[in-house]
């Protein structure tokens, strides 16, 4: 499936801001609003755009800890009783194939975390912990907006 420049233009748009209107959005990539409304229908109806989310300040809402755990699992985990988890897929690296991203109230809560991952029938698992407490980085998908703009 092809992009066209103008739909990539107003994902990257929306990435930046999705609180805006489609007049607004219009006027920044150099289109009608009903254009807009036609593309953000069509865009939602192919899957591309999934849901429009905001990113919160995850330590304001009371998680100390976020938490990048690589496990080697042999079958499909059942992630459904795990409440803290963000994103769980399949990949490579790391010697792992999967990575789970969750959030914690503090580290006791991670350790019942890992012990919950325990039943999981992995045969290994790795965690990398991000202390939110002293959190100077950002997750922001503005800089990827920018990199589809330039597409």
């Amino acid at each position: 499936m092809k992009i066209k420049d103008v739909e990539l233009r107003l994902i990257s748009e929306l990435m930046k801001n999705s609180r805006r209107s489609d007049r607004e959005l219009a006027k920044a990539i150099g289109v009608s609003q009903p254009t807009v409304s036609r593309m953000i229908k069509k865009l939602e109806s192919e899957g591309i755009i999934k849901e429009y989310s905001l990113i919160p300040d995850f330590h304001k809402l009371g998680f100390e800890i976020l938490a990048l755990t690589f496990l080697d699992v042999k079958n499909e985990p059942k992630l459904d009783k795990l409440q803290n988890v963000m994103m769980f897929e399949r990949g490579l690296g790391l010697r792992n194939d999967c990575v789970l991203i969750s959030l914690h109230e503090d580290f006791p809560s991670y350790l019942e975390f890992k012990r919950q991952l325990e039943f999981l029938n992995l045969s290994k698992s790795d965690s990398f912990l991000v202390d939110l407490t002293d959190y100077h980085g950002f997750l922001t998908f503005s800089g990827l907006a920018e990199h589809l703009k330039q597409k």
